[in-house]
């Protein structure tokens, strides 16, 4: 399916940005690092959208009311997403805070439910295994009561805020051009990236013109964080046109080994016994939502 195939490429694209932006944090700060994916993405997502729009002659886009609201809510959603990953990873490490995000699986097919998705019983038996997984993986060490604990909600939080952008770009694909998925999620891509880059722009020029500064002199490791994250959200916004959230994200849970490794290689991170086996029961119950 070819849904599939864009998740599992969306997840290593967003391991890639989001190492990119956590090194970007120091200076600009969880919200100036979280402006770097939109406002330097903008620019790949336009021209993957001009290719896109050139080979889809036949593309009829209705603009209204509904693709406006779902596309203005998971984009604040995903603004607030991300800084909350940000912060997760600097309270509780990388491929912890890249799990814990994980949630978005469970709360955005419940979402999802809400909004008229159907899933089968055993994604509900799944979900249920990776809920226990992602409590006993979140479980902070004697030593570090305060700072695990805090880190560990900061990432359910943007686990949250994920589940209402999934949900909200699911919904704007399917309100503008349903018969034209790729079409549609590329050109939801470039208007909530447009809008989330003079949002957040404006809001840091007025509150933090520091951060924006920090932004834009450090513009080749941003172009990266940009060019990846620009890629990984073409590929999500396109699964999320031809698939329900909840299966979605459960792909994408091929993200959390690959942000462990990452995490190993890069920052020197070291996952306890427990971890690797809560992060095992969280794989084997996401798997169960994607069995045919």
């Amino acid at each position: 399916m070819l849904w599939i195939l864009m998740t599992a490429a969306a997840a290593p694209l967003q391991v890639a940005r989001n190492a990119l932006q956590r090194g970007l944090v120091g200076d600009a700060g969880p919200w100036g690092a979280t402006l770097v994916r939109f406002l330097f993405g903008l620019p790949f997502s336009i021209a993957m959208f001009a290719v896109v729009a050139a080979l889809t002659p036949g593309a009829d886009p209705h603009l209204s009311t509904r693709f406006a609201l779902a596309v203005g809510v998971g984009a604040v959603a995903q603004m607030t997403a991300t800084a909350f990953l940000l912060l997760a990873m600097g309270r509780a490490g990388f491929a912890v805070a890249t799990v814990m995000q994980q949630s978005s699986l469970i709360l955005g097919a419940v979402l999802g439910v809400a909004l008229g998705d159907v899933l089968p019983p055993h994604a509900w038996a799944g979900m249920g295994l990776a809920t226990v997984g992602l409590v006993a993986l979140s479980w902070p060490r004697r030593e570090d009561v305060h700072g695990g604990l805090r880190g560990a909600l900061l990432g359910l939080a943007s686990g949250a805020a994920f589940a209402v952008a999934l949900n909200g770009y699911r919904q704007a694909g399917l309100a503008l051009d349903p018969s034209h998925p790729i079409y549609s999620a590329l050109a939801g891509v470039v208007v909530a990236q447009t809008f989330q880059s003079l949002l957040l722009g404006g809001i840091l020029a007025v509150a933090r013109p520091r951060a924006l500064r920090a932004v834009l002199t450090s513009w080749k490791s941003s172009l990266g964080a940009g060019f990846f994250g620009s890629a990984a959200s073409a590929c999500w916004f396109g699964a999320l046109a031809l698939a329900p959230a909840g299966p979605v994200r459960a792909v994408g849970v091929i993200e959390a080994p690959i942000a462990a490794a990452v995490g190993r290689r890069l920052f020197r991170e070291r996952l306890s016994a427990r971890q690797w086996i809560a992060g095992a029961m969280t794989t084997i119950g996401v798997a169960l939502t994607v069995l045919g």
